[in-house]
């Protein structure tokens, strides 16, 4: 059921891509994510995406804006490598993160107007031009697509609705298949990931045909809009899902509580705790916990010359605006609070 799911929307987002400009492999991620570990979803997006730029590219070769191609591809190369690299270094749960936040960046194109393709529009400079190829491509490279983020370029330099599908496909064909390259050479090619990457591409072969009839009728402007709704919608979805798996995996938690002259919070990560103090008159304090051995031995010596008794020591390191201190806490073996002491 999930794989017809997954061509089901997969029709749907590259149908929607053709009257957006792009965004179907966007609108695909988290639905990708529930079947593959998130390294691996921009793999299986890859090979949709590079079959479906290879279909725009048949249908629409005409249209293709070569001068844009030629200065955007070069720089966009090294962004893919660099991108793929990085990827395979990063938590799965922390590029999700990346993802959702990708997708939820889109929201302002839900209320701002449309603008309009014009040829009297000052263009872009052509190192301007190399910028966003560069950009482009190590997004694409992180996410396994790039979405309607650099489509105002396109309109800048005056394309119409077919002209913006043909030059995004020439640009990102050949994106794609180097991406592939890189994500099989660092691992995160796997047979669930090709597979799922067929099917959909088999959805955007069959979209893309359907769409070239039913460009010229659609209204772009509400369709547009649909696009980035169901963008947004999906990255408030895998923000949700990323949070989640965070939670799982490190236990993070925040503790406010109101103190003496002030406030007090803290925040734990793992086993690492931090905390940051704020008091009436003296202002904010950023307190670490750290190990004993990390004080030199006379500060040590004092510690335990301090020392009534007590079956556990911790020490925090205080940083304040204008000075660094310590404070070492004294706790019994029912870990309650005897003495707390603070030494320069």
């Amino acid at each position: 059921m999930i794989y017809l799911n997954i061509f089901l929307v997969a029709f749907v987002a590259f149908a929607l891509s053709m009257v957006c400009g792009g965004g179907a492999g966007l609108l695909l991620i988290p639905i990708l994510g529930y079947v593959l570990p998130a390294a691996q979803v921009p793999a299986a997006l890859s090979i949709g995406t590079s079959v479906s730029s290879l279909t725009k590219l048949y249908l629409f070769f005409r249209q293709v804006n070569w001068t844009i191609v030629k200065h955007f591809l070069p720089s966009a190369l090294p962004g893919v490598l660099i991108g793929a690299w990085l990827l395979s270094y990063l938590a799965p749960m922390y590029i999700e993160l990346c993802m959702a936040v990708f997708l939820v960046s889109n929201l302002p194109y839900l209320f701002r107007k449309e603008p309009t393709a014009s040829k009297d529009k000052p263009r872009y400079s052509n190192h301007f031009l190399k910028l966003i190829g560069f950009l482009a491509g190590f997004i694409s490279a992180l996410t396994g697509a790039v979405g309607v983020l650099f489509n105002g370029v396109y309109l800048r330099y005056g394309l119409a609705k077919e002209e913006i599908v043909a030059t995004r496909a020439a640009n990102e064909l050949i994106l794609h298949l180097v991406k592939l390259c890189s994500y099989a050479s660092l691992g995160l090619f796997t047979l669930e990931a090709f597979n799922l990457g067929i099917l959909v591409a088999m959805a955007a072969i069959v979209s893309t045909y359907l769409m070239k009839y039913v460009l010229p009728r659609i209204s772009t402007r509400i369709f547009s809009k649909i696009g980035y709704g169901a963008m947004v919608l999906s990255g408030i979805l895998l923000l949700n899902s990323a949070v989640v798996r965070i939670q799982e995996a490190h236990h993070p938690h925040i503790d406010i509580i109101r103190v003496s002259k002030g406030y007090d919070a803290a925040f734990s990560w793992n086993d690492l705790i931090y905390t940051i103090e704020f008091k009436y008159g003296e202002g904010f304090e950023f307190e670490k916990i750290i190990p004993f051995s990390d004080l030199d031995p006379s500060r040590q010596a004092h510690v335990l010359s301090q020392d009534v008794g007590a079956a556990k020591i911790v020490i925090e390191k205080v940083y304040a605006l204008k000075k660094m201190s310590y404070e070492a806490y004294y706790y019994d073996q029912d870990d309650q609070l005897i003495k707390k002491i603070k030494f320069p």
